[in-house]
């Protein structure tokens, strides 16, 4: 892994030709650049953000979903939070 070869784009190979040849000239950000960022950045951070929440299952579905998280190895709520994210991402889909 240490010995594969970069391959920059071409955005990349400009900017590092510039760097090395002393050509690179530093932009600073406006302040409502600087404000635009930060308010993505805090957006991106809300959206991994973890909130609790209350769902009823009935006791045979959770008594089997703790079994198999058992078998697993892992809590019966990160198993069900796995399955709800893998969902979400399109990963499982749901058959009618």
């Amino acid at each position: 892994m240490k010995n594969e070869p970069i391959y920059l784009d071409q955005e990349e190979n400009e900017l590092l030709n510039e760097i090395e040849n002393g050509e690179w000239v530093s932009n600073p950000l406006s302040p409502q650049e600087r404000q635009a960022y930060q308010n993505n950045a805090k957006y991106t951070k809300s959206l991994q953000e973890k909130r609790q929440t209350t769902i009823r299952f009935s006791v045979s579905d959770l008594a089997v979903i703790k079994a198999k998280s058992k078998e697993m190895g892992i809590g019966y709520q990160n198993l069900i939070q796995a399955l709800v994210h893998n969902y979400a991402v399109g990963k499982i889909k749901l058959e009618a």
